[in-house]
């Protein structure tokens, strides 16, 4: 399951004072997973949540886990600039999907009063924090991302085995994230997407890499393995498809960022239906209108 960062933030009553970054009261939360028969019936249930915990907590005890976190710090980095985009301030954010604190170590408390960090965490966790009008900043992995490793893969295991299983998590499509956000019971809601593009010396490099982020597929539908000379030809695929001028193959991450704010009465709302003093059809002259309006003074 490859997730990435989210982020809520409760606004500040009244903003809280500065002081300097390395001051930023963070507080950690104990990871947790949702006990064995919780799922809802309702709920399309498609990653294994304890083998992504094994993943992470494995990726962790590595003996240079860090060299790992070069996309989640950049995308850590990218969400903190959305929120010093918000003119205000926060008394109070959870960052779900912490990890090493991508976020936190951007923002500080002139920003952010209380910054609580969790990893693996509940959902009803969530709408319990982010309070009216408060604000939601996520980021997750998007339908684009290791196209072409999943491409490579593909070929090389339709040509060796006469068929393909799914060896990437599945990704949700751009569309559905508003209509998920509006279900979630935010408003207002923004979605922008982004490309981040790494070279690698080869696949089995960025395979590497997914395993040392702890981004290793955990779909309950993965295959168990993938045969030596199925994994060979993938690689060559790859090399072949997509090789760099300098002898590397790039691995794309489409990231989807998203912004959405619980229902306050203060919000801005849609004006009512009619009341507009202009129609889409006089769009056309508004260059004519603009000039006429000009001249009347």
């Amino acid at each position: 399951m490859l997730s990435l960062i989210r982020l809520w933030l409760r606004p500040s009553r009244p903003p809280v004072s500065g002081v300097p970054a390395k001051n930023l009261d963070l507080r950690k939360a104990h990871s947790a997973v949702s006990p064995p028969g919780s799922t809802s019936t309702r709920v399309l249930n498609i990653f294994d949540r304890d083998l992504k915990r094994k993943q992470k907590n494995w990726a962790a005890r590595q003996p240079d886990p860090m060299k790992f976190d070069y996309l989640k710090e950049e995308v850590g980095s990218r969400i903190a600039d959305r929120v010093y985009d918000i003119a205000r301030d926060f008394s109070l954010a959870l960052n779900v999907g912490c990890g090493r604190g991508y976020i936190a170590q951007h923002l500080n408390k002139e920003t952010v009063g209380k910054f609580f960090q969790v990893d693996i965490a509940e959902h009803a966790l969530i709408h319990y924090v982010l309070k009216p009008d408060g604000v939601f900043i996520g980021a997750m992995f998007g339908g684009d991302t290791l196209y072409e490793l999943r491409c490579s893969l593909q070929l090389a295991e339709t040509e060796r085995e006469g068929g393909f299983s799914p060896h990437v998590s599945p990704f949700t499509a751009v569309n559905d994230l508003g209509h998920l956000l509006g279900r979630a019971g935010f408003n207002t809601l923004t979605v922008d997407t982004d490309e981040i593009q790494v070279n690698y010396p080869g696949m089995f490099e960025l395979m590497e890499d997914l395993q040392g982020m702890g981004e290793s597929n955990c779909a309950w539908n993965r295959k168990a393995l993938l045969h030596r000379d199925t994994m060979l030809a993938a690689a060559a695929v790859y090399g072949e498809m997509y090789r760099n001028e300098d002898g590397s193959v790039p691995a794309t991450y489409q990231i989807y960022y998203m912004i959405g704010w619980k229902y306050h009465d203060s919000q801005a709302r849609p004006a009512e239906r009619g009341s507009a003093t202009m129609s889409f059809g006089e769009l056309g002259k508004i260059n004519t209108l603009m000039s006429e309006g000009k001249k009347s003074k």
